[in-house]
């Protein structure tokens, strides 16, 4: 039984890696490292980069925000700060084991503040059920928004999607392919983990009202804004990145909104913050936007390489910040 746990634990860990690489690997082949070293330090500039940073903080502290207002109704009052920096410290526990971050913030709200493994679960569940409507409405809505500018680029430049797709080769198809299997194997694994809390009552019982807690949520109207906000600034954190490459400067907000878009999709699959599937899928993207494929290549790799150094930064902030705060019990 021992082995069995150690050789699931084992997979989950090395099978995101794997994948996430071997997409990588696959878009990278034969790419001068040295000139994208070269091309950071002369043609880019910084100056938007590290004004996107602010939002990317945000997205992150709004977030902990919310998932305290949320776990009010069910009587848990933990404090704001643990609740920020669980936050902080989820995303970067799921650079090193993908999906393990809403455990990890459900845990550290249970050994700082007293609240409910079982509650702070169901609230991070409805949590994600929420943001998953919001970026379902939003690429539902860039979709229409943007037929009229797919329309007039395949007649402006004579192509069709018959052509589009014939510039894929067999590797891309293959990709494509690989990435389906992990967005399904996630579902599953996903599924298995459910139907295991459903043997434990008490834990379903505090996945169950964390979910009805949001019927009960104090200030409806703050709770939408912080949703929103959640999602405007992850937005704006990575659209002023563009204005960093000339190439992408003025692509335009329609073309960063269909970018963050199919990125925010291409996450799902369960690989360290979205590494390969995120670099092929807004690559893809760009690339039907007339941006040169080495240009494309460029920007997705030094984006994600820095907001992911981000992410690391601010997990370590979290870390050092939960180690001189004081473990209490709120009272109820």
């Amino acid at each position: 039984m021992e082995i069995r746990k150690i050789t699931n634990v084992t997979v989950k860990i090395l099978l995101p890696l794997v994948l996430g690489g071997a997409i990588l690997y696959w878009m990278y082949r034969g790419f001068d490292f040295k000139r994208i070293g070269l091309f950071m330090l002369e043609e880019m500039d910084w100056t938007w980069m590290l004004l996107s940073f602010p939002f990317g903080i945000l997205a992150q502290a709004f977030r902990g925000w919310r998932w305290r207002q949320a776990l009010e109704p069910l009587g848990e009052r933990p404090r704001m700060g643990t609740c920020v920096n669980s936050v902080f410290l989820s995303y970067a526990a799921s650079l090193l084991v993908p999906r393990i971050g809403e455990f990890t913030r459900c845990g550290v709200l249970k050994r700082y503040d007293g609240v409910s493994f079982a509650k702070a679960l169901g609230t991070v569940v409805t949590e994600r059920a929420i943001d998953s409507l919001v970026v379902m409405g939003v690429c539902g809505l860039t979709l229409i928004f943007q037929l009229r500018v797919f329309n007039t680029f395949f007649d402006e430049t004579g192509t069709s999607i018959d052509s589009v797709l014939s510039g894929f080769s067999p590797a891309g198809y293959a990709v494509t392919a690989v990435c389906g299997i992990a967005a399904c194997w996630l579902l599953h694994v996903l599924m298995k983990k459910l139907s295991i809390y459903n043997k434990v009552k008490t834990t379903l019982s505090g996945i169950w009202q964390g979910v009805l807690s949001m019927r009960h949520v104090r200030n409806v109207p703050l709770f939408a804004l912080l949703t929103i906000g959640i999602w405007a600034s992850y937005f704006l954190h990575y659209y002023l990145t563009f204005f960093c490459f000339d190439f992408t400067a003025n692509l335009g907000m329609a073309c960063a909104l269909v970018t963050f878009v199919v990125g925010s999709i291409a996450v799902v699959v369960p690989t360290p913050n979205g590494a390969g599937p995120w670099h092929f899928a807004v690559k893809t993207m760009l690339i039907l936007y007339g941006v040169a494929e080495e240009k494309a290549l460029y920007f997705v790799l030094i984006v994600h390489t820095v907001q992911t150094m981000l992410v690391i930064l601010l997990g370590v902030w979290a870390w050092g910040a939960l180690a001189f705060t004081r473990i209490s019990k709120i009272d109820r």
